[in-house]
């Protein structure tokens, strides 16, 4: 699999929310990295390059969003939000027509957000006898995919989208977390 393609790339927006935490994090550009080896790894009828907020957060902000938009109580590794747009704007609205007037550089469509729970995928790291960067890559990977459709509900799909993880994840030399 060849993650270097003539598609437009994919901009990594890295938010690190935290608080006063002192924790060794893998790089901004490992992150890119990772979210970039996703993206071009998927068919991309008509797509260019698009742009993804990662935010890494606190088991707090984590429990408070997993309640909130999935019904569940505790903590998880990761969300995954895909762009919508809000109510109201047609649904053949094209987010990135225009040009940013701050930086002088064409917009890039929203695919949408990934948040991270640190503190959970540290600990499932140590739990699954897994260096920490590795299992960072395989969330960024697994939540990537989310936003471009993939999904895991039902049995056909889930064997589907690991296979894909396991390749991407490969082509960078990170074994097959599912082992």
């Amino acid at each position: 699999m060849n993650v270097a393609s003539e598609l437009a790339p994919l901009l990594v927006d890295l938010q690190i929310a935290l608080g006063d935490d002192q924790v060794e994090l893998p790089s901004a550009q490992n992150f890119s990295t990772w979210a970039e080896a996703a993206y071009q790894a998927i068919p991309h009828t008509g797509r260019g390059g698009a742009e993804v907020t990662i935010r890494l957060v606190s088991v707090d902000e984590m429990v408070e969003l997993n309640e909130t938009y999935r019904g569940k109580s505790g903590s998880t590794n990761v969300l995954s939000f895909p762009f919508e747009p809000s109510f109201g704007i047609p649904d053949d609205f094209q987010i990135g027509d225009g040009v940013d007037p701050l930086n002088d550089v064409p917009e890039l469509p929203l695919l949408g957000d990934l948040v991270i729970c640190h503190q959970v995928v540290s600990l499932e790291a140590v739990h699954q006898s897994k260096q920490l960067k590795q299992h960072y890559a395989h969330m960024v990977v697994h939540g990537v995919l989310h936003l471009c459709g993939y999904d895991h509900q039902i049995d056909e799909e889930a064997v589907k989208m690991e296979q894909l993880e396991i390749q991407i994840l490969a082509s960078m030399q990170i074994p097959n977390p599912y082992t």
